[in-house]
């Protein structure tokens, strides 16, 4: 019944009521003025109240009436296996009249399901199939809702029951050529994928064979970007008994994926619960991403949006089931061993369970170590494991775990591991080592932790969470040199006041200047938070107002040494707004000479230290002539380079100053090995800071020029140049490369090695160095400390993430040693030189 019939309540006159009778009040005067409103008052009050009553009926009557009436359009995907029909081929080709027919016998059926439930034979409006794959017969299709606003959910929830439906139905079977459904899977589509008004809808099919290799590639590959505004479809199959397997060649989408996307279904029509991975950005053609089927099909997809970018081209393959390279599970005999997830380090199929049986001599016990762990959890920070899992000791494991932190140690010589992948979701695996130890002495000379991994005895108490479960740092004595936590833990001082809460408990972020409630101004004053962005400078210095339009863009503001200074001399209180795909200045300055910073997208290494190839494509290698590498450099242009001034010193017979002394090696990732994509060029000129001290390393850095510009590649790119005003604040994690010794007294080495550091506050890093860190410096430390984590060479990038692309934050310059606890790295300050640098390069 609609709430707004029905017969309404009015108050009769109260007969008892006595107009006459006043409330005493303690100003007669001013009851008096309104005993009597005026006319006009009157009129007006009248109106009012009818204007609202008005207001809120039209509201009620919109909401229960018209929005009722208003229906958005439902797409729902899903597959179901015909177990009275046998495939043929001509079920391959929905142009045949064999497909035509049972595709016309599907949709009738669905029909008769989705009548018996009230919810959806209101709002069910059409079906296709879109294809038919063997066992018997899989039937993929579409259906299509019209649903009222509001009732999405409810819809979506009685979807969830088909298969229950589809049960009733084959139940109540009255003719013997009626089609009968098993494994019934659906899902709502992903609203991406027709929501869109799409320009163009195309659909490609590829069958694999043996001994042949099928390619698919988005449109107008490799000559041309791909059609804006245009959904596509590949779908892919390969020969029964066997899997499909895709391997990306190429891979260059828009960063974000809610524009551009490629999903991977283990499916042939887009099943969002058998989605594999969504994929965007880009890719190196050296990682190539390979992914399994867990049957004989599998489809991909692609959805662009109104900008276009080169695209990709992929592999298409089969691999027969129970092939050695997607072996999964066998018998392991002896003291050690390795063994990995199907396909790893790629991609391992979904559907899968393997185990591993291993047995080491008698009288010894089964150590395990992860040296590798990566299995999706759908983002899931529960520690349930309840997706994909390796289970060890009736343990489980998952999501993605630090290198070598995962140990398991069994009570026998014998030891079973399980890895189970469901349905969705794919990822990397694992790759674990086990070994044969004595259960009495596990750990000879070192110390055990909680977890069975081994450490040198050195190690513990040091402030890193060395055992990877932290059991190294319990019951210590802190040194002066270190954060006592309340909670018992120790930390390197050079994490104070860096804004990030490393003792767990907040104490390293406590007497770091201004109190609660208030912010801390770049030059040290400290106003109330509720001054900020509120129209005037209460810092002093305008840092108050900086950031107050983050979403629409910078507001302009006078300018500080503090704001963003555009070309046209005005400035705005954004920080960072340089290259972040927004236009915040007027004349768009702030997006000029932005083809920087871009890298391809490295697999997931946690710990890791070798780089990828192409992950830091302005990397440079600085040879001297008959010396070999010598120092890192970063490239800023097509000519011009940045490293440190005390790279390019004379050093005896060595002229480092002279430009003739050097060789430099562009796109390099392994010392040696100097063929394509590598470019060698020579130096034409070389120019260190004027103002450089060799004593106190104040002023580190120069400029080089080559002496012919470099063709940019996807392993020779600049990196971004920041604004003098761009921020890098304490406790931002940033990354340092280069080829330089793996430990303090050691070799260099071979290849690109990265190091995740933090920005570390300069007050703090000041007294630690002794008072020796100047304006032009700043410190950064390594997290996890040791010879894994070796800071890299001289006059090499420390690059810094922000947005999308990476700028030059500072340049390698000095430490005590190399990569010593407690002991930060100093990296001269980019910002501090831009104007320089522009002067002598024009960059």
């Amino acid at each position: 019944m609609d709430p707004l019939s029905g017969t309404r309540y009015t108050p009769a006159p109260d007969k008892d009521w006595d107009i006459n009778v006043h409330l005493p009040a303690s100003n007669t005067k001013r009851l008096e003025k309104k005993k009597h409103p005026g006319k006009t008052g009157a009129v007006i009050g009248v109106v009012i109240f009818a204007a609202v009553v008005a207001l809120m009926v039209g509201i009620l009557v919109w909401h229960f009436h018209f929005r009722k009436h208003q229906r958005v359009k439902r797409m729902y995907s899903g597959s179901m296996r015909i177990t009275n029909q046998a495939f043929i081929n001509a079920y391959e080709n929905s142009s045949t009249p064999e497909f035509k027919a049972l595709a016309k016998q599907v949709i009738s059926q669905l029909k008769v399901v989705y009548s018996k439930s009230p919810q959806l034979s209101k709002y069910y409006r059409e079906s296709t199939v879109q294809a038919f794959s063997e066992g018997s017969v899989i039937a993929y299709y579409l259906s299509e809702f019209n649903v009222p606003v509001g009732q999405e959910r409810a819809v979506d929830n009685e979807m969830t029951s088909v298969e229950t439906l589809v049960k009733k139905m084959r139940n109540s079977m009255r003719t013997s050529n009626e089609l009968t459904f098993e494994n019934v899977v659906t899902s709502a589509m992903d609203d991406r994928m027709f929501s869109r008004s799409f320009l163009g809808n195309l659909q490609f099919e590829e069958h694999t064979k043996v001994d042949y290799i099928g390619r698919i590639q988005s449109p107008g590959f490799p000559d041309s970007p791909y059609p804006p505004n245009t959904f596509i479809q590949w779908q892919l199959r390969a020969d029964p008994g066997y899997v499909v397997k895709l391997e990306f060649g190429t891979f260059e989408l828009e960063e974000s994926c809610e524009n551009d996307f490629i999903k991977i279904y283990d499916s042939l029509v887009p099943i969002e619960s058998l989605l594999m991975e969504e994929l965007c950005g880009k890719y190196l053609p050296n990682k190539r991403l390979s992914f399994l089927s867990s049957g004989n099909v599998m489809l991909v997809t692609m959805a662009t949006h109104d900008q276009s970018f080169p695209g990709f081209i992929a592999e298409v393959s089969q691999v027969q089931k129970g092939n050695k390279a997607i072996a999964c599970g066998e018998k392991l005999i002896g003291s050690k061993g390795n063994f990995s997830s199907p396909n790893h380090p790629n991609y391992y199929p979904p559907k899968i369970t393997c185990e591993w049986l291993i047995e080491v001599p008698a009288g010894k016990v089964v150590k395990l170590v992860f040296k590798k762990l990566l299995l999706s959890q759908l983002g899931k920070k529960n520690t349930n494991c309840d997706k994909d899992y390796v289970e060890v000791n009736g343990k489980k494991w998952c999501g993605e775990k630090p290198d070598g932190s995962v140990t398991e140690t069994s009570s026998t010589n014998n030891m079973t591991v399980v890895f189970y992948s469901d349905e969705s979701r794919v990822d990397h695996g694992f790759s674990a080592q086990y070994e044969a130890i004595d259960v009495q002495n596990p750990c000879p000379d070192k110390f055990r932790c909680r977890n069975n991994n081994c450490i040198k005895l050195a190690l513990k108490c040091d402030g890193w969470n060395d055992c990877g479960d932290m059991s190294d740092e319990l019951e210590c004595s802190c040194s002066s040199a270190d954060i006592r936590c309340r909670n018992g833990f120790c930390k390197p001082m050079f994490w104070k006041c860096d804004g990030v809460n490393d003792c767990g408990d907040n104490t390293d972020e406590m007497d770091c200047g201004c109190a609660s409630g208030q912010i801390t101004c770049k030059n040290g004053n400290c106003v109330s938070e509720k001054l900020k962005c509120d129209g005037k400078d209460d810092c002093g210095d305008g840092t108050d107002e900086q950031d107050c339009t983050k979403a629409t863009g910078g507001l302009t503001v006078s300018c500080t040494d503090f704001t963003y200074k555009c070309k046209d001399n005005k400035c705005i209180s954004k920080v960072n707004p340089e290259c972040d795909g927004m236009t915040d200045c007027g004349d768009g300055s702030d997006e000029e000479n932005c083809d920087c910073g871009t890298r391809g997208k490295s697999q997931r290494i946690v710990g890791g230290q070798n780089a990828e190839l192409g992950e830091f494509p302005w990397q440079i290698s600085l040879h001297v002539k008959s010396h070999g590498h010598v120092c890192g450099a970063s490239l800023i242009s097509p000519k011009w380079l940045v490293t440190a001034a005390h790279c390019v010193q004379d050093e005896g017979s060595l002229k480092l100053s002279q430009p003739g002394s050097w060789e430099v090696y562009l796109g390099l990732h392994e010392q040696r090995k100097t063929q394509d994509p590598v470019q060698k060029r020579n130096l034409k000129q070389v120019i260190p800071h004027p103002n450089y001290n060799k004593f106190t390393f104040d002023n580190d850095i120069a400029l080089m020029e080559l002496d012919s510009p470099v063709t940019y590649s996807d392993f020779i790119k600049p990196i971004c140049l920041p604004a003098p005003q761009h921020e890098f604040p304490p406790g931002q994690s940033v990354w340092i490369t280069g080829w330089g010794a793996t430990r303090e007294g050691g070799s260099a080495a071979v290849v690109l090695q990265k190091a995740s550091v933090r920005i570390i506050n300069q007050a703090v890093c000041n007294e630690l160095m002794g008072g020796q860190i100047t304006s032009r410096m700043f410190c950064a430390g390594v997290l996890t400390g040791g010879v894994d984590a070796c800071q890299g060479d001289s006059g090499g990038p420390l690059s810094s993430l922000s947005g999308s692309r990476m700028f030059l934050a500072g340049v390698v310059s000095w430490g005590d040693g190399c990569a010593r606890r407690n002991k930060p790295g100093i990296y001269t300050t980019v910002t501090k030189y831009r104007g320089w640098i522009k002067e002598k390069t024009g960059v």
